[in-house]
């Protein structure tokens, strides 16, 4: 798939669906935001600007190639149901982290190990889910500063996760492939211990950055 995609992404009109959109669509790439509301979806893309378009969740899902899912935890088993029809055969970036209010600095993976296999359960074998931007700060995804955070990303099936690493990248944070589906636990995990970081060091939006020198895999 080329950068001509189109990427899709519900739950666009919350903080973290917002700013992925904004930078995403600034960077060239044709971006549809969703939402339950098709009249606030259409609002919202108008003030983010950089051509994105305004649909509802179902109807952003249908016209996108590639769907990111942007919903908190409580509200990823309504919003997959909505949208499994027009997903089948594509890619689905599952940004859920699930945390549980009001004890948010403290792992609660759920009980089929993470959201991103809950999401991959959820929409059946026919969609290619893979999961990321767990770990970076939205309100400073919504600016223009170069937050110098790394993006984990995860998947089964490595092409599809090589495309959501360029999308990470088009972002202007660095994609990095961190394995299988399964591992998403992890990065999910780390989210409430990334709060906890925030809350007692008084950090503004800690994220993560690996060390080292990497070479590409492609390579």
């Amino acid at each position: 798939m080329t950068n001509e995609a189109v990427i899709a992404v519900v739950g666009g009109t919350g903080k973290l669906g917002a700013a992925i959109a904004r930078r995403l669509a600034k960077a060239g790439r044709t971006v549809i935001i969703g939402s339950r509301s098709a009249e606030n979806a259409q609002k919202a893309a108008a003030e983010l600007g950089f051509g994105i378009k305004g649909k509802s969740n179902a109807d952003a899902a249908q016209a996108g190639d590639i769907v990111i899912v942007t919903v908190p935890f409580q509200a990823q088993d309504a919003t997959l149901a909505e949208i499994r029809p027009f997903v089948q055969g594509k890619i689905v970036v599952d940004t859920t982290v699930p945390l549980v209010p009001p004890k948010v600095m403290r792992v609660q993976l759920p009980e089929e190990g993470s959201a991103a296999v809950r999401t991959q359960n959820a929409l059946g074998e026919g969609v290619t889910v893979v999961s990321g931007f767990h770990n970076v700060a939205a309100h400073k995804l919504a600016t223009d500063q170069d937050i110098g955070c790394d993006v984990l990303v995860f998947g089964d099936d490595k092409a599809a996760r090589a495309q959501v690493v360029e999308l990470a990248n088009d972002a202007g944070l660095r994609g990095i492939h961190g394995g299988a589906l399964v591992n998403s636990a992890a990065a999910e995990a780390l989210t409430s211990i990334l709060i906890f970081i925030n809350k007692t060091y008084k950090v503004d939006g800690a994220g993560i950055t690996i060390t080292g020198t990497l070479t590409d895999p492609e390579a």
